[in-house]
Formats: structure tokens, C-alpha cells, sequence
């Protein structure tokens, strides 16, 4: 017989079994999900077993993983870690292939580490490391589990060779940079050391004055000055306040490791920089220069520099003037001071000027000497005949060279009575020996007036006596008609009618109206008549001038013919006085 109950117990058996296996899959799903979250994080596990030099640790997580015990540190080589002590470790993996899970000391140590230094490096915080390492560029530095990049830059404030002192110590770093991502880290040694010496520095400055008297030893030298070290802190000392006379570079009076007496200058409070100071400790030769060294007077000195504006000349330790290159020679004007001078050099000079507010003296050199246009002066006086070597040969004359290393100088108007002047300029050469006459010597503006023509025989002064000589028509003032005997840009060259006297009207005195000056409207053979503004027996030297004849006849005409007061215009007074002329 059949039992009635059997299926309905049959059925509830099953659905028995369908929510067990309903409730096996929610348990794997959430196992899964446990072991999920479980991978690159930081867990607390168990020391169940030690092997060797393995230790098992049970984490929770239905398996056990395996972790060197080298990764414990010292605490795994010296036994401390033993099966039941609890340890951090970082899962990377739940399950391997030996179905066993990959756990790491080190990596959990280093999240440890990460999330601390993340904390001091956000409140700016220093760090403790140790430099275990070189690398390219650098040095690696572990900060507890943690590894840094230390570049070399970063090491010491001032550049180091030996490092070895330095390696696997313990010391403070600053955390410059993270990236957790990339997993980077880049710390700094300098950072803490400026820091340091800034606190440093700010309480030796704090203790320091202007004007107080220190003894400081010489750290550095450089071309500007010397480093000195104060006692922890720095000075400069300039080279121009090394000492009052001039110091080209410290090295000529300071040495490295010396030690020297200083004052302090100035002091920044803001930047701790410091100015020193030696000469300062010594008393100023500038005081009261005026009464020692007078304008015109002559002292000896040294040349200490050259440049190529003049040359300084040290008069006494920390007193040096300068020579202008402008008063350095009489006759060579171009030349480079180290052509006439040279460093070293014993000199004497004349004080042309002093200006103790800007510490300044000038100094002449050639006003040791006779000035040359006063001695050629003294030695040929106007007529005096000289001789001579063409030196340079120019469109308007000759340059001769004249005894004293002067010039003198023969116009066109001045080479040949017969001659046009740039014909007969044709009849010289450079390096030909001449003879001339002195026609003028202006000392002032350094000129020397020579004529050759002069030397020949004189027809002038036969024209001059033929015409009655100062009472006749050559004389000054008088009026003279003349012949256009060649033109250029400077003026033209005119005979006097009826002699071989020749002078040449420069273009300025060519009209009175400035708009009639143009030489061009002049031709060769035309006839001009010209007063002569200048004669000079002597010489023979004649000066013919056209606008002085036209400023002459005006002032006659209207003195003879009326004036603007009278209401006669000045073209009725002029054209009056010429018809009279005319008539006359």
C-alpha cells in the first residue's frame, strides 16, 4: 500500500534543498566580494607556522599566505617573530596558483609609511631618513619602508665630493614633492641645512652693528671682493673697500684662511647680508687734497691703469688722478694712451684740476713740457724762413713738418704769385724738403701760417711802390680791381689788374647777401673789383675781400646821399651813388 503523506514530504525535502543552495551561492558571492576588497590593502594577520626562513600567516581569508622573514627586518632575524604574534602585512593577491595567498611585509610597511609622510609633508613637517644609495643623478634614501629620491643638487648647500659620511645615517630630510601614483617621493638635506643657518645667521645679526670693529677669517675670494666669515655668517668685503689706493684684484692683498680685522659697513636685517670693510679702518687721504696737491703744481707718480680715455696716476696710496687723453701730448692728438705711457711708469704731471666732493683729480702730462707752437714762435718769429718736408698734401694747401713735431700749413693762395693755387699745388709731392716764410703763429688754436710764394721775388712790393706804396693802391682799404683766375667751393682766386699778385677771396666775403656767397656765379676772366681788408709788408701777405667793398659803398652812399630819415628809400640812396660813381 501506498503511503498518502510520501509526496508531500518529498516536496518540502526539495525546497529544503533549493534554499540551501541558494543560500551557498550568496555566501560565495559575498566571500567574493570579501576576498575583493581585501587585495592592495593593509590587513592584520596571524603567525600560524614558521619554516625555515618563511613564516605562514593566516589572514581570514580561507587561505594562508607566505612572508620571508627578511622582510620582518630585525625582528625577524633575531626570533621575536614567533608563530601566534599578530603582523601587518599587504595582500596582492588572494590566491596564487598553489592556491596559496601573496602577502608582503615591506609593501605593507611602505603604505604605512606613505600614509605618515602624506601627513608631514601637508603640515610641512621634517622627515627621518637614511642616504643607502647612489643613483644617476642622486642618491636614494629609505624613510622608514619608504623610498626617497635625494638629488644631488639637495645634499649640502655647497657642493660636496665625498658623500661616504653621509651614507647609512640617520638624519632629518624635507619632503619636496609626492606622487603617490607614480610612487615618487623627492626630499631635500639643503632645505633643512638653509633653514638652520638661516636661525642661525638671524641671531649673529641680531648681535651685530654699523659701524662695530670684528675680526673675521677670509673664506672666499672672487674678482669682486673676498667672503668673510664672521663667526657663522658671511660678510662681503668689496675690493674698493679693501684699501683706499686701487686694488685690481683681492688677491693682491688678501689670502684664504687669513684672518683680518673688518668694520661692518652696512647691514640688511632683512636678507642677513653683510658689507665689510678695511680701509675704512684707516684714515682717508682725501681729507684736506685741495691744500696738498694745488692746481699747477707738479708732482711724480706711478701709473697704476690705462684705458682708452686716459691713464691713472697713483700720487700717494689711495690717491690717483687721471690724464686725459686729451692732455697727454702736445702733437699726437689720435693716439692710444698705452702708446705714450705705460703701466708702471714714473711720470711727472701738473694738477690741472681737484674735486674732493667726487674724489676726483686731472692731471696733465704734456704741461710738463713747453708747449711747441710757443717755442717754434719764440725760435721764428713772423718772416722768419724755415724749412721743412711736405707731410700731407689736401686740395686747399701743404702741411709742412716743422722742427718741435708741429705742422704748418701753405694755402693754395700762398704757393706761387704766377700760378693758380691748384696748379701749382701739382708742383709738390709728400716727402719733398721745402722753404717758406712765416706768415702767423696762433698759439691758441695751434696754427702756423707759412707762404712759399713769398720767398720769390716779391711783385707786390713792386706794385705796392709803383702805385706809391701805403699812400697808393695797395694799402688797406683801398679798392682794386682783380681778375678771375680760378673758382672752387672755397672761393676764388683772383690776380691784381696789371701785376702777377694773386690772393684768393674766401667765400664768405664773396657778398654781403648770403644768398650772392656761391662761388659758381663767378667765372674764369671776369673782372671784380674787392677792398683790401689786410696788408702786411712783411709777409706779403694780401686779403681781398668783396663784402667789405659793398658794406664801404653803403655807408658812403648814405652818408653822402641821404638816410632813412630823409624818406629816400636805400635803393634810391644806393642807385644815386652809383650813378655818381659811374659819372665819377
Amino acid at each position: 500500500m501506498s503511503n498518502p503523506q510520501r509526496p508531500a514530504q518529498r516536496r518540502k525535502s526539495l525546497a529544503q534543498q533549493t534554499v540551501t543552495k541558494e543560500d551557498f551561492e550568496s555566501m560565495l558571492l559575498d566571500s567574493f566580494v570579501d576576498n575583493d576588497a581585501a587585495e592592495g590593502t593593509v590587513v592584520r594577520g596571524k603567525v600560524v607556522a614558521i619554516e625555515k626562513d618563511l613564516a605562514i600567516i593566516d589572514v581570514g581569508l580561507k587561505t594562508e599566505g607566505r612572508v620571508p622573514l627578511k622582510e620582518f627586518g630585525q625582528a625577524g632575524r633575531d626570533g621575536t617573530i614567533t608563530i601566534g604574534s599578530d603582523v601587518e602585512v599587504y595582500v596582492d593577491r588572494v590566491e596564487n596558483a598553489m592556491g596559496e595567498a601573496v602577502l608582503s611585509r615591506e609593501k605593507a610597511r611602505r603604505e604605512e609609511s606613505w600614509v605618515k609622510l602624506e601627513e608631514k609633508y601637508n603640515a610641512n613637517e621634517r622627515v627621518e631618513g637614511t642616504i643607502f644609495n647612489q643613483v644617476k643623478g642622486g642618491f636614494t634614501v629609505d624613510l622608514e619602508g619608504a623610498v626617497a629620491f635625494l638629488p644631488r643638487s639637495q645634499v649640502d648647500i655647497r657642493p660636496i665630493r665625498d658623500i661616504a659620511p653621509l651614507m647609512n645615517v640617520p638624519q632629518p630630510f624635507q619632503i619636496l614633492k609626492m606622487d603617490k601614483r607614480r610612487g615618487n617621493i623627492v626630499v631635500s638635506r639643503r632645505a633643512i641645512l638653509e633653514e638652520s643657518r638661516a636661525e642661525q645667521r638671524s641671531e649673529i645679526v641680531q648681535q651685530l652693528e654699523e659701524g662695530q670693529v670684528v675680526d673675521g677669517v677670509v673664506k672666499n675670494i672672487t674678482d669682486y671682493g673676498a667672503f668673510v666669515d664672521l663667526g657663522g655668517i658671511d660678510g662681503l668685503l668689496h675690493v674698493t673697500d679693501i684699501a683706499w689706493r686701487r686694488v685690481n684684484h683681492p688677491s693682491e692683498v688678501l689670502t684664504i684662511g687669513e684672518t683680518i680685522k673688518v668694520q661692518i659697513v652696512r647691514i640688511n636685517h632683512e636678507s642677513h647680508r653683510i658689507s665689510l670693510g678695511m680701509k675704512q679702518l684707516q684714515a682717508d687721504p682725501w681729507e684736506g687734497i685741495e691744500a696738498k696737491y694745488p692746481i699747477g703744481a707738479k708732482f711724480s707718480g706711478r701709473v697704476t691703469n690705462i684705458t682708452d680715455y686716459g691713464a691713472f696716476v697713483e700720487l700717494e696710496p689711495g690717491i690717483e688722478g687721471l690724464i686725459h687723453v686729451s692732455e697727454m701730448s702736445w702733437t699726437k692728438k689720435n693716439v692710444h694712451p698705452g702708446k705714450i705711457v705705460s703701466t708702471s711708469q714714473e711720470v711727472d704731471v701738473v694738477v690741472l684740476e681737484v674735486d674732493p666732493d667726487k674724489r676726483r683729480i686731472s692731471l696733465g702730462l704734456k704741461q710738463t713740457l713747453q708747449n711747441p707752437w710757443e717755442a717754434f714762435a719764440e725760435k721764428n718769429p713772423v718772416g722768419a724762413t724755415i724749412e721743412g718736408e711736405v707731410k700731407n698734401k689736401t686740395e686747399f694747401g701743404l702741411f709742412i713738418g716743422l722742427e718741435g713735431d708741429v705742422d704748418g700749413m701753405v694755402h693754395l693762395s700762398d704757393l706761387d704769385w704766377q700760378k693758380s693755387g691748384e696748379v701749382a699745388l701739382d708742383d709738390y709731392n709728400r716727402g719733398d724738403i721745402v722753404k717758406a716764410k712765416v706768415l702767423d703763429v696762433d698759439v691758441e688754436k695751434e696754427r702756423i701760417s707759412l707762404g712759399i710764394k713769398q720767398l720769390a721775388a716779391d711783385d707786390l712790393a713792386e706794385s705796392s711802390a709803383a702805385a706809391g706804396g701805403e699812400a697808393g693802391g695797395l694799402r688797406k682799404n683801398a679798392v682794386v680791381t682783380t681778375e678771375v683766375i680760378d673758382v672752387n667751393e672755397g672761393g676764388i682766386e683772383v690776380r691784381i689788374a696789371d701785376s702777377e699778385v694773386t690772393s684768393f677771396i674766401r667765400r664768405a666775403d664773396l657778398s654781403r647777401d648770403r644768398n650772392d656767397q656761391r662761388p659758381e656765379r663767378f667765372s674764369k676772366g671776369e673782372k671784380v673789383d674787392a677792398r683790401v681788408t689786410q696788408y702786411d709788408r712783411k709777409t706779403g701777405r694780401i686779403q681781398l675781400s668783396i663784402k667789405a667793398l659793398e658794406i664801404a659803398e653803403e655807408r658812403e652812399a648814405v652818408a653822402n646821399f641821404g638816410s632813412s630819415d630823409s624818406g629816400a628809400s636805400l635803393g634810391d640812396i644806393l642807385g644815386a651813388a652809383l650813378k655818381g660813381r659811374d659819372e665819377k
